[in-house]
């Protein structure tokens, strides 16, 4: 299997889209904890986050923070919709 290419702006799409199935699906499994759901939400929007830095061409640093995420792509002069800068609580 090749590898997915840690730069491509859907690589990081890929792997959001993944985290929340999670989080969705995963509370209808028995013995599944609500913070592991959180966990995998919260990892949904930062991945999503960095996607759109990639699409881009906006450089971040290793950080799990959706503020510091959100922060960037304003300073880039990116539109940021409320109910995605709702998304910090997960932080």
């Amino acid at each position: 299997m090749k590898p997915e290419d840690p730069t491509n702006p859907r690589t990081w799409l890929s792997y959001a889209k993944s985290n929340l199935q999670l989080a969705e699906k995963g509370g209808k499994i028995k013995g599944v904890r609500f913070e592991d759901l959180c966990f995998n939400a919260q990892q949904a929007a930062e991945k999503a986050l960095k996607s759109v830095c990639l699409a881009n061409d906006l450089e971040f640093p290793k950080t799990h923070s959706i503020v510091r995420l959100i922060d960037i792509l304003e300073a880039a002069g990116i539109d940021i919709p409320s109910s995605i800068k709702e998304s910090d609580m997960l932080t």
